[in-house]
């Protein structure tokens, strides 16, 4: 139940974030891409604040093994860049560029974003139900570095 209480309480927040400072207008995402034309800087704040918190928690897990829930924490991500992450990270940054979103703030513009925001997630789900499949292929043929 704790578990429940702390996902709904997280994802509130993260939700409200995103409303509140813009990143579920696309226009504002497009123009922090928008790096040779009418760039907008604002957008870097939110990710600044973003990493406040991340920073903390990240620093905090160190001296622990377990989450609030009794959960064991999963280990540290891998800090290796390789070839699977740069394409994937220029996939998403396509995707991104192109619509003026990613994945957190599409979901959180769902029930005020009109008919091209449901293509998008749409397409954003049928990714992600591919990206299993698409992952092996591509560890097949990128072996590991």
């Amino acid at each position: 139940m704790l578990r429940l209480i702390i996902a709904l309480l997280s994802g509130s927040f993260f939700g409200a974030g995103l409303f509140i400072s813009g990143m579920t207008d696309t226009a504002k995402v497009q123009g922090w891409l928008d790096v040779f034309g009418n760039w907008d800087p604002t957008l870097a704040f939110v990710m600044g604040g973003a990493m406040i918190p991340i920073g903390l928690a990240w620093a905090l897990s160190r001296r622990h093994v377990t989450a609030l829930t009794g959960q064991p924490l999963p280990p540290p991500p891998s800090r290796e860049i390789d070839t699977k992450l740069i394409l994937g990270s220029v996939l998403f940054g396509i995707g991104w560029g192109l619509v003026g979103l990613c994945p957190g703030p599409a979901i959180a513009s769902l029930t005020y974003g009109g008919p091209g925001l449901y293509i998008f997630v749409a397409a954003m789900l049928g990714g992600m139900l591919m990206a299993p499949a698409a992952r092996r292929q591509l560890d097949r043929a990128v072996p590991a570095e």
